[in-house]
């Protein structure tokens, strides 16, 4: 009987949280957002990063597997599309060449391809995060040459 009753007191007393402890707690919740936060965001862009080189990866070698049926990379007008659906001037094209259409850069923009390249033998590069030509870090282009 004592047990019960000790609980209804504490019940009654309706003692909770005062109004310094609870800037307290949010003040340390902050400091560890700030600390945290950069470093995840930091992350994304490199993981962004990674993923474009490794879609441009897989690009260039549908692009080679097209010229060693055609005999030659798809014209700039043709573009990526050619890996996907066979151009008119093209008989000897044994596509597709992708699975599905050329994906877009992380950062939702089409890969850039041009052939004859001015770097290597065909461009292909995206922008990067600005979506400007150049850059520096997650701006810089990423290319493959």
């Amino acid at each position: 009987m004592r047990h019960l009753y000790d609980r209804q007191r504490l019940l009654r007393s309706g003692r909770g949280f005062t109004l310094l402890e609870l800037l307290v707690v949010m003040v340390i919740i902050g400091l560890l957002a700030a600390y945290v936060g950069p470093k995840y965001f930091s992350q994304v862009g490199k993981s962004e990063i990674k993923m474009a080189q490794a879609q441009i990866d897989a690009l260039e070698k549908a692009l080679h597997q097209y010229r060693l049926d055609v005999g030659s990379y798809p014209s700039t007008e043709n573009g990526l599309a050619a890996l996907i659906t066979q151009p008119n001037n093209e008989p000897r094209w044994q596509g597709p060449y992708l699975s599905k259409a050329p994906p877009q850069d992380p950062w939702g923009r089409p890969y850039v391809y041009k052939y004859p390249g001015d770097n290597a033998e065909f461009d292909l590069f995206s922008m990067g995060k600005d979506g400007q030509i150049g850059g520096e870090g997650e701006a810089a282009d990423i290319t493959n040459w």
